[in-house]
């Protein structure tokens, strides 16, 4: 059984937030998010693909994946990360490429719950409200979902 993930996005507002807690400390749960190895393993909805095309989980650094359907279709991703503190903190820039000329700041915040536990605390802005909506209807629920639903083994392992 995994925990639940809460996503928020208030009616009149251009963001989301996401909140999911782990049953692990938060050093893996960071650990996960900073190794591109890893990272390829959880994100995203089930029976896709990931390949990671740059992941330089740094302060200043880029980023750019892709993930594959079964079928063949393709969503690519990009970003830059604009501050990243060990086990505390990463903001970056986030950017959908179906969704072109759309960039969310992202926060995610990663806090130590004490036992052995991690809160992990999400929160994007976009640009507009219509984006956001955007967002929200592209599925991005089932991905976050079932994502932080394959990173529990890999923290728990």
């Amino acid at each position: 059984m995994t925990n639940p993930v809460q996503i928020d996005a208030p009616a009149g507002v251009p963001f989301i937030d996401i909140t999911r807690e782990f049953d692990a400390p938060v050093a893996r749960v960071f650990a996960a998010h900073a190794d591109p190895t890893l990272l390829a393993k959880w994100v995203g909805p089930q029976g896709l693909s990931t390949e990671i095309a740059e992941w330089d989980f740094v302060s200043g650094g880029r980023w750019s994946f892709e993930q594959t359907e079964p079928s063949g279709e393709t969503y690519g991703f990009r970003g830059t990360f604009h501050t990243v503190r060990t086990d505390e903190l990463a903001i970056q820039t986030f950017e959908f490429l179906g969704f072109p000329d759309v960039v969310a700041i992202e926060t995610q915040r990663f806090v130590d719950l004490g036992d052995g536990r991690t809160r992990l605390e999400i929160h994007s802005v976009y640009p507009t409200l219509e984006s956001r909506d955007g967002m929200v209807a592209s599925g991005m629920e089932r991905g976050v979902t079932e994502g932080y639903a394959r990173l529990d083994a890999i923290v728990a392992a």
